[in-house]
C-alpha cells in the first residue's frame, strides 16, 4: 500500500474520531511510513528536523502520543521504538516477530493467540488493557541468506 493511500485513510479515520492530524503528525506519520522496521524517537526527531528545524524531543513525543492514541503506530517496547500499523481502521492487539539481524518487524494477527492470552489473564484475574507479544529471531530473508550464519546469531545469548 502506498504511504499517500494510507496518509489518506489515517486522515479520514481523525476526521471522523474529531482529531487534528496536524502537518507534523502527518510528517512523523511518512516517517515512520517509510520503514519496515522500528524506529526511536530521536532518530524520529533528527528527520523531522530536515523539514522542521526547531522540532524538539516534546514535539516528537507529543505526535508518536497522538499516534499511538489513534491506532496508527505500534510501540516495540523492548527497544523502545515506534512502528506504523497497516491495519489500523481499529484497535487491535499487537502481535510482532522482530528480526534481530536487520531489524525488519512484521505484524501478526491471530485471534486464536489474541483468545488465549485473553483468556489465561482472565483465568488469574487479570484485565488486559493493552497487548504487544513481541518474539525476537530472524526474518526469512536474514535466514536465506546465509543460514549457518544466521543460526549461529539465533542461538547466542545477548
Amino acid at each position: 500500500m502506498s504511504i499517500e493511500s494510507l496518509v489518506q485513510r489515517a486522515r479520514h479515520i481523525c476526521e471522523h474520531n474529531g482529531a487534528r492530524f496536524t502537518s507534523i503528525r502527518e510528517k512523523v506519520f511518512r516517517l515512520l511510513a517509510q520503514t519496515q522496521s522500528g524506529v526511536g524517537a530521536y532518530e524520529l526527531l533528527e528527520q523531522l528536523k530536515q523539514t522542521e528545524p526547531a522540532a524538539k524531543p516534546a514535539t516528537i513525543y507529543r505526535a508518536l502520543d497522538f499516534l499511538t492514541e489513534q491506532g496508527f503506530i505500534h510501540k516495540i517496547e523492548s527497544s523502545n521504538a515506534f512502528l506504523l500499523c497497516h491495519h489500523f481502521e481499529h484497535h487491535h492487539p499487537a502481535q510482532l516477530l522482530i528480526c534481530q539481524q536487520c531489524g525488519h518487524v512484521e505484524e501478526l494477527h491471530s485471534k486464536l493467540l489474541q483468545q488465549e492470552f485473553a483468556s489465561l489473564a482472565h483465568a488469574e484475574g487479570f484485565v488486559i488493557q493493552q497487548q504487544t507479544i513481541e518474539a525476537r529471531g530472524l526474518c526469512r530473508r536474514c535466514v536465506g541468506a546465509k543460514p549457518s550464519e544466521s543460526l549461529h546469531k539465533l542461538n547466542q545469548c545477548d
